[in-house]
């Protein structure tokens, strides 16, 4: 069995301690992270060897963005999804245990939701469409993983309140098309819904603007685990987990890691 995480961390170098716990407590075998916020060569390699994830793929930029997978497994190389038309460090990939993982941290997209009037949605609507082309032309029987922080809570049971968040950038009608249109163009499983069907609200990100962020109870599910029609039946059903009690631990990253398991 291989168990993948995804977590925007928000700061890899200040919060290596927490990912060494829940490394630990999770028993996790990959984990894909966003948002390191480091270059490669300030990645905290050592440490990632002592949680026994000594496999890494790194992808970094100076004091933004940036992603990477830490693997306890060798891996090998994989073509990375490139979608980013501004060159940002947002896309990694690599290839364990015949599987194609890819990475993302997909831009937010800024406060205004549209094209002309807003470069940041328009870099967010471009990324997609993108990387739906890129998903048109990939084979379906081949295991791939995509996974990350998408950005978009897809569902009106992903948001807090359907009806506000229906006009804020990250649930807006045309986001959920455009989401829709990326997992329909691979037939990728939502395994996180799948093993959590709807009407259960599911979230995976709390604003820090909330002293509580469980009586706020604001969240969005904005991170997500897909797989693949070549890779779904390896889905270990109902292990999809939102690990939310990691956004209480003491100075946490706003958003909190999602696992899977696949029996490879």
């Amino acid at each position: 069995m291989l168990r993948i995480a995804t977590w925007n961390i928000n700061s890899v170098r200040l919060r290596i301690d927490q990912v060494a716990r829940f490394v630990a407590e999770s028993g996790t075998d990959v984990l894909c992270l966003q948002e390191i916020k480091c270059l490669e060569d300030q990645f905290p390699r050592s440490a990632f060897a002592d949680m026994g994830l000594p496999h890494l793929k790194i992808a970094g930029q100076k004091g933004w963005h940036g992603v990477a997978i830490a693997s306890r497994v060798p891996i090998e190389p994989s073509d990375t999804f490139q979608s980013c038309k501004l060159g940002h460090a947002r896309c990694v990939s690599a290839r364990i245990a015949g599987i194609d993982v890819q990475n993302f941290y997909i831009p937010a997209g800024g406060d205004v939701p549209d094209r002309v009037l807003n470069p940041k949605f328009d870099h967010k609507m471009d990324f997609y469409e993108q990387l739906t082309a890129t998903v048109a032309a990939h084979d379906r029987a081949r295991p791939l993983l995509m996974c990350g922080d998408f950005n978009i809570a897809p569902s009106e049971f992903d948001v807090w309140n359907h009806r506000y968040m229906s006009k804020i950038v990250s649930h807006t009608p045309v986001e959920v098309e455009t989401l829709n249109r990326l997992q329909a163009a691979g037939g990728f499983a939502d395994v996180v819904r799948d093993a959590h069907p709807e009407p259960q609200k599911l979230a995976s990100w709390w604003s820090y603007r909330a002293e509580d962020f469980r009586k706020s109870a604001r969240g969005l599910r904005l991170d997500h685990i897909w797989t693949s029609p070549g890779l779904t039946p390896a889905v270990v059903a109902g292990s999809a987990t939102i690990h939310e009690p990691v956004r209480a631990w003491t100075q946490p990253s706003d958003h909190c890691p999602i696992t899977v398991d696949l029996e490879v």
